[in-house]
């Protein structure tokens, strides 16, 4: 007389569980990432023409003749919709493609003010044009 052993189903049940799960999670080769499908849109500091800024936190910058970038800051940048010249810094290269990758310098009467920047983003000829005349840079 054979009877199943309660271990030896149990273990079955186990391998046969795990090596399904992956299948159902795994992504499709069909979908990519949403990152994945917008490229990425990186300048060199060396190309930024002009700056322009109507909010502490916002600079936007012309890269080149018609692109601009939208560089958001962690938190205010002192004097920076005041200032005539402000340095952009690159950590770690010469090119900016995340908010990571740059901060923003401002001079300012009690000395230089480092703002990180946290998002970094091309727009669009729709949203340049939107923007009020002091942010178009």
């Amino acid at each position: 007389m054979t009877i199943a052993k309660p271990f030896t189903v149990a273990l079955a049940s186990l391998v046969l569980a795990t090596t399904l799960a992956p299948a159902g999670m795994a992504r499709s080769p069909v979908e990519p990432d949403a990152a994945a499908k917008a490229p990425r849109q990186c300048f060199w500091t060396r190309q930024i023409t002009n700056f322009a800024s109507d909010d502490p936190n916002v600079v936007h910058v012309r890269v080149g003749v018609k692109d601009v970038y939208r560089l958001e800051m962690f938190g205010p940048c002192l004097d920076v919709d005041w200032n005539n010249e402000i340095a952009v810094v690159s950590r770690g290269g010469s090119n900016i493609c995340s908010g990571l990758d740059a901060e923003i310098i401002s001079p300012s009467q009690i000395g230089p003010h480092r703002c990180p920047v946290r998002e970094v983003r091309k727009l669009t000829a729709a949203e340049i044009a939107a923007l009020p005349k002091r942010a178009r840079p």
